[in-house]
């Protein structure tokens, strides 16, 4: 670590400390050269992958958009905003642990509506109404009758 005061490439850790919240720590140093005293943190950076469109363009993942997505369908529906920041956390989670550069916008809808299909059903129908395009009521019906009588295999996918 270069010296926040002279540059010189060489200090030394005097002392080393945890935050109270355990996620970063704080370090106390010393140059070699000027042998002034600074301060530094360290803390994890993670970063969230790119997300590529449909039509190929790639952008930064948006927490507030996945927010706005959740609220559209939850509106008037009664889910706590807690639960639904517990829902949004674990897709921010299951991305992060995918450990990839870039996911398809697809895999986070999926991911979506599998957590609003344990939160609420109607918001899962409301979701999925926009997200697969439902072009007449024949779409809606098949949709509701999978709601009601989903097959094994796809009722186990959803809740997971």
């Amino acid at each position: 670590m270069k010296c926040a005061f002279c540059g010189a490439p060489d200090t030394q850790v005097l002392d080393s400390r945890v935050n109270e919240e355990g996620d970063s720590i704080r370090r106390r140093r010393r140059c070699a050269v000027c042998e002034k005293r600074f301060t530094t943190y360290e803390t994890v950076e993670l970063r969230m992958p790119q997300v590529v469109k449909q039509d190929g363009s790639r952008t930064e993942f948006d927490n507030e958009r996945l927010r706005i997505g959740f609220s559209r369908a939850l509106h008037k529906r009664p889910v706590a905003a807690e639960i639904v920041d517990q829902a949004i956390h674990g897709i921010t989670q299951k991305l992060l642990a995918l450990g990839e550069r870039e996911v398809a916008s697809r895999q986070i809808g999926e991911m979506v509506m599998q957590e609003l299909y344990k939160l609420d059903k109607v918001a899962y129908i409301r979701f999925a109404s926009v997200y697969k395009s439902f072009q007449d009521v024949d779409d809606f019906h098949d949709a509701i009758k999978e709601v009601q009588n989903p097959p094994k295999s796809r009722r186990r996918q959803l809740e997971k």
